[in-house]
């Protein structure tokens, strides 16, 4: 691990990132970073004026990780002096957090802390719903997707607007992307119209591409209703008993039906209701919000309420798999294994081979990180962190301007 902070963990371009400019302004100086320690030791409000600061400090400390926290009113660090009401969260990245076990009710591939390639394809889905609402709903632009290193991805969006929420403003965020709600003993877990009402306009254009999700990724690959378990989780989601007795008897006597066809079967008694029935259209809902509850994301809603949480920083390692939390390019999600993303055992061999081949060779000494597998992921972070910056010059631009 100090290996790993020494000479490959990117601070100037988190450093960066988080402040928006080059050299450090409050968004950096102010900004609460918090390290555990070997033991499960806990430090909490760090800060730091430079970037060799920070990385002194980790280096010294050798944590197992750290979290990035809010901008507060003043140093964290001067917390203990400072008047009671006088160090309050300002900004902070609206954060969201999504967990595969969070689908452990549904996935079949997997369970508990595994993954794999085929149940990634649930984040997937996720990643894609919830980039989509947030920069066409809410003109958010700077987006960062972070793998959290073992079962789940972290989204940061670092728009001034998104920075400046109040935390019940984040709260009316959340409520309104929020679908999937209620505890893991609750059957029907969508919570998206108003009774007997049409879904609101921004999930009925999701719903077309997730029911292509939902007879890919639920039907023909998790195949989520064939085991007894699953179609029952199923057929409790049904409103009409008379549909659901229906439907039992013909799957007792034909048992072994995969759930495309038990889907299939539903659609088929759905169609000789009465068009315009109210049973039809009650029906109709129902295939929608099963849709929503199998394929919408699935979000840890308090991550995203409070200004003062802490998340765990991009590239960190995770202690139990040893995988780095790289940046992730939501347009090519689809093709992000978690399996394949470097470990930091593998990056200090990547290292230690490429140094001993270059000096073999006389060749130019590069940046470290620029040897290892990692250079491609810390590419993505300096090009989003640009972006950021270009919007501050614009902006500081446009007010000379006006003057």
């Amino acid at each position: 691990m100090l290996a790993f902070y020494r000479r490959l963990y990117p601070f100037k371009s988190i450093m960066n990132w988080l402040n928006h400019e080059h050299v450090p302004t409050k968004l950096y100086t102010h900004r609460e970073f918090a390290f555990t320690l070997q033991g499960d030791v806990y430090l909490r409000y760090n800060s730091f004026n430079t970037v060799d600061d920070f990385k002194k400090q980790v280096c010294a400390l050798n944590p197992t990780r750290f979290e990035i926290g809010p901008v507060y009113t003043a140093r964290p660090r001067d917390k203990k002096t400072i008047r009671p009401g006088g160090f309050i969260p300002m900004q902070r990245e609206l954060v969201f957090d999504i967990d595969m076990t969070d689908y452990d009710s549904i996935r079949t591939c997997c369970s508990d802390a595994g993954i794999c390639k085929r149940c990634w394809a649930f984040i997937a889905v996720a990643v894609k719903v919830l980039d989509s609402a947030l920069r066409d709903q809410f003109g958010y632009k700077h987006l960062l997707w972070v793998y959290s290193g073992r079962r789940g991805i972290h989204l940061w969006i670092s728009d001034k607007e998104a920075m400046e929420l109040t935390d019940d403003q984040r709260r009316a965020v959340v409520n309104w992307i929020a679908v999937i709600t209620g505890s893991k003993d609750q059957h029907k877990k969508v919570n998206a119209r108003p009774k007997s009402r049409p879904l609101p306009p921004s999930l009925q254009m999701a719903l077309e591409p997730l029911a292509e999700c939902f007879t890919e990724l639920i039907l023909d690959d998790q195949d989520c209703f064939r085991s007894e378990e699953g179609c029952e989780a199923f057929l409790r989601l049904i409103p009409d008993e008379t549909i659901v007795h229906e439907l039992r008897k013909l799957w007792e006597l034909n048992p072994g039906r995969s759930s495309s066809q038990k889907w299939d079967d539903l659609k088929n008694m759905i169609r000789v209701l009465d068009k315009g029935s109210s049973r039809r259209l009650a029906m109709k809902a129902a295939m929608e919000d099963i849709i929503l509850q199998y394929t919408y994301p699935r979000l840890d809603a308090e991550v995203s309420k409070h200004r003062n949480h802490l998340l765990k920083a991009p590239f960190c390692v995770h202690p139990k798999t040893g995988r780095i939390c790289v940046p992730i390019d939501p347009a090519r999600i689809d093709d992000f294994d978690p399996e394949q993303v470097p470990t930091v055992r593998q990056l200090l061999r990547e290292l230690d081979e490429t140094m001993a081949q270059d000096s073999a060779e006389g060749e130019e000494r590069h940046a470290d990180s620029e040897r290892t597998s990692l250079k491609p992921y810390i590419q993505m972070l300096d090009k989003h962190a640009m972006a950021l910056m270009d919007e501050v010059r614009r902006s500081k631009r446009g007010a000379d301007m006006s003057w």
